[in-house]
């Protein structure tokens, strides 16, 4: 049985969140703030983490920027779950390395796709024994010959953002993401989005990467 975390400070929320989950069958643990949320982290080793960005202690983005700093943590699928949904919020909350951020308040079909979606990216990577380094897409540009913005955008396709996600990461359109992409796959000789993240993970754990 899978462990998530849910961080949240607002206690019917917070007990929402834990009954969807345990009757999906996902073992639904939870801490009110964002500091006890940390150390639950580090004794329990969930699979994945739902937490809240405007909590007392520690907000989310401290909560998410400790837990990448530390190794046992730092690959954890981390999804925030908030109503601050503006795009300067969610761009601050994908630069610390958030794998994804849904809006409140969040449909419950929404709330498991986007779970099972970043899980089985986990045990997708975890299968093909990777350890990417996604601190920088020069890699990702020597190795294929891409354009320094072409490069960073295979970075985060890499990390699982979607086109829109990529999109407000960067400052640039949607339709600007979709050409990159469309670049990646011919530079990189695949057709999917799929064979393209495994090329660029493998780029990224490479020995000089």
């Amino acid at each position: 049985m899978k462990t998530i975390l849910i961080i949240e400070d607002e206690p019917e929320m917070r007990r929402n969140l834990a009954t969807i989950l345990r009757l999906e069958e996902f073992h639904a643990i939870t801490a009110e703030n964002g500091r006890t949320g940390i150390e639950m982290a580090r004794a329990k080793s969930p699979d994945l983490i739902l937490c809240d960005v405007m909590m007392p202690e520690l907000d989310g983005y401290g909560v998410l920027r400790e837990l990448r700093a530390e190794t046992a943590t730092e690959a954890t699928p981390f999804i925030f779950l908030t109503a601050k949904g503006e795009k300067p919020d969610i761009r601050a909350g994908m630069n610390l390395g958030a794998d994804d951020y849904l809006t409140k308040p969040v449909a419950k079909a929404d709330l498991l796709a986007a779970i099972r979606s970043r899980m089985e990216r986990a045990r997708q990577t975890a299968v093909a024994s990777f350890s990417p380094d996604f601190s920088s897409p020069a890699p990702l540009e020597k190795t294929f010959h891409l354009t320094p913005r072409v490069a960073e955008t295979l970075l985060w396709v890499a990390q699982g953002k979607t086109n829109g996600e990529i999109a407000i990461i960067l400052g640039i359109s949607e339709a600007t993401v979709k050409k990159h992409v469309l670049d990646v796959f011919e530079k990189l000789g695949v057709e999917t989005r799929t064979n393209a993240c495994l090329k660029a993970l493998e780029a990224l754990s490479g020995p000089g990467a």
